[in-house]
C-alpha cells in the first residue's frame, strides 16, 4: 500500500548558469509530495489501526525535516558567491546554503535524503520512503525515487 502527504512552501532560488530567466533571482510556490510504502498496520486498538501512517505524522516529520527549513528562504548554490555575498548584506535574512544547484531534481533528491531515515516501521508494517515528488510550478515536477 502506498500514501502521500502533499505540502506547500514558498522559496527564492536562482540558477546561476541557465541560459533563460531562470538566472536570475525568483521565487516559487513549491509543493512536495512524500509518498511512503507499508503494510496497512493491524495492531488492534493503535492510533493507527487501518492506516499505512497518520498523515499528521507524515506532515510533522516533513515540515521539521524539510519545510520549515525551506519555507520563505533563499535556497543558493554555496558555488554562487556574488548571491551569497548579496544574501549576507540583509540582516537575519533566511538563506539555506546548498551543496548543489537548487534545480528541482537537485531539491526532490535533497529532500529524500533529508526524509528517508525519518520515516521509521514502528509497528513491523515495512514502513519507508517511496518518492519524493517536488513541484516547482503546478506544471513542472521532478521525482526522486527510493534507489
Amino acid at each position: 500500500m502506498q500514501i502521500t502527504r502533499r505540502l506547500e512552501f514558498d522559496a527564492g532560488h536562482r540558477i546561476p548558469n541557465h541560459n533563460s530567466q531562470c538566472k536570475h533571482l525568483h521565487g516559487h510556490r513549491y509543493a512536495i509530495e512524500i509518498t511512503l510504502s507499508g503494510d496497512i498496520i493491524t495492531a488492534a486498538g493503535a492510533s493507527e489501526e487501518g492506516m499505512v501512517m497518520d498523515f499528521s505524522d507524515v506532515k510533522h516529520i516533513a515540515k521539521e525535516r524539510v519545510v520549515d527549513l525551506w519555507d520563505h528562504a533563499f535556497l543558493v548554490y554555496r558555488g554562487d558567491q556574488a548571491v551569497l555575498d548579496f544574501l549576507n548584506t540583509l540582516p537575519n535574512h533566511k538563506t539555506v546554503v546548498m551543496d548543489v544547484i537548487p534545480t528541482a531534481e537537485n531539491l526532490a533528491k535533497v529532500a529524500f535524503d533529508l526524509l528517508h531515515d525519518a520515516y521509521r516501521d514502528t509497528f513491523g508494517n515495512h514502513l519507508r520512503l517511496e518518492r519524493v515528488r517536488l513541484f516547482e510550478t503546478p506544471n513542472n515536477w521532478a521525482d526522486y525515487n527510493l534507489p
